[in-house]
């Protein structure tokens, strides 16, 4: 949206307005680097421009021969919403590590099932593969018809995993996605529970609430080692003896 439009609207229809746009842009990156690793987009407004970093595995990829297709997909984002010329910025960033990203692990799972591989191996494959990436905990659910005409559900899932609360928010990475097999549309979804990171980089900074850290106890001096320092103290600060003259 242009920021003209952006200045006369409300609060209430600004937040609409930023929110349809998220999700329209996502989508269509969704369709269009789906073969690329797409893991998610960042939107930065500034006063001048606005600023779209688009997140995946594999980022050569995305920005093609000599920048071709990075200057394409601006080039349709600037005419779809309506930007003026050199007011947005599309950039990639490679998302360091893949099997900590819920969107990567999701596509991954998408092009094996079309692949034909059984689902049993494809999805126990993307549970070993992102606790080998040091995740606390994975959950792949997928349903659909997976066999026969009856659909049903299955859940693979390993390690620890959180749901509810805020621990579950800011822990838990999830991504869904939708395989449009022969028999019908299979659903996929695919939860990790990241790693405690301090410094934020592999998982967040904040630690859980349950989490108890014991810490190892100072080392206790003797009694007797005690009372030698407190005399050795005392005597080094007692004024020296001057010795009295006879005479």
């Amino acid at each position: 949206m242009s920021a003209a439009r952006r200045s006369r609207l409300s609060t209430k229809r600004k937040f609409v307005a930023d929110g349809v746009f998220y999700s329209e842009l996502n989508e269509l990156l969704t369709r269009e680097l789906a073969e690329d690793g797409y893991a998610g987009v960042e939107v930065r407004t500034t006063p001048h421009r606005t600023e779209i970093i688009i997140r995946a595995t594999r980022t050569q990829n995305v920005l093609g021969e000599k920048g071709q297709r990075i200057r394409e997909l601006t080039s349709v984002v600037q005419k779809r919403f309506d930007f003026a010329d050199g007011a947005v910025e599309l950039y990639a960033e490679r998302v360091q590590n893949r099997g900590l990203c819920a969107q990567a692990q999701a596509e991954s799972l998408k092009f094996k099932l079309l692949g034909g591989l059984a689902v049993r191996r494809a999805c126990y494959g993307v549970v070993r593969f992102v606790m080998e990436a040091s995740a606390k905990g994975c959950e792949v659910i997928v349903t659909g018809k997976l066999r026969g005409q009856r659909a049903k559900a299955m859940k693979f899932h390993d390690g620890y995993m959180i749901k509810t609360g805020h621990a579950g928010q800011v822990y838990t990475d999830s991504a869904v996605r939708h395989v449009l097999m022969r028999q019908g549309v299979i659903g996929i979804k695919v939860s990790i529970m990241l790693p405690h990171d301090p410094k934020g980089i592999q998982g967040p900074k904040i630690p859980l609430d349950d989490v108890v850290t014991i810490l190892e106890p100072k080392e206790e001096v003797s009694p007797a080692t005690l009372l030698a320092q407190q005399q050795a103290a005392a005597m080094a600060a007692a004024p020296p003896m001057v010795p009295i003259d006879p005479a």
